[in-house]
């Protein structure tokens, strides 16, 4: 059974950083890519980044040059680090995992990704 399991969410200060983690059990981490999304209070989930299956990174506007994406395979992990956040970075963050277009990080769609975390929340204070 895949299961996805988020980690490191928290409250911090505008300005501050945080690393999320997403541990991977059930299937062969290597073989798929993988995707950050968020949900902001009172919006629909949208896309943060992702990263293919080489290793290929893709952020969204709002997140490029502050977050940055890493996989370990061999931990079966994948990880986000969010840099000078923002308020309007608060949200719940979910990592999923995408079987398609493996090769590709430029996959926004939340329909792309066949397993999902149950997410970790972010709050960033004004």
């Amino acid at each position: 059974q895949v299961q996805l399991v988020e980690s490191g969410g928290g409250l911090v200060q505008a300005g501050g950083s945080l690393r999320l983690s997403c541990a991977a059990s059930g299937l062969t981490f290597s073989s798929y890519a993988m995707g950050w999304f968020r949900q902001p209070p009172g919006k629909e989930r949208e896309f943060v980044t992702s990263i293919s299956h080489g290793g290929r990174t893709y952020y969204a506007d709002s997140v490029r040059g502050r977050f940055t994406i890493s996989r370990d395979d061999a931990k079966n992990t994948v990880y986000l680090q969010m840099n000078s956040l923002k308020s309007e970075d608060t949200g719940v963050y979910s990592c999923a995992v995408r079987d398609r277009d493996l090769f590709r990080a430029a996959v926004v769609g939340s329909d792309e990704y066949a397993y999902w975390g149950q997410g970790t929340q972010v709050t960033v204070s004004s």
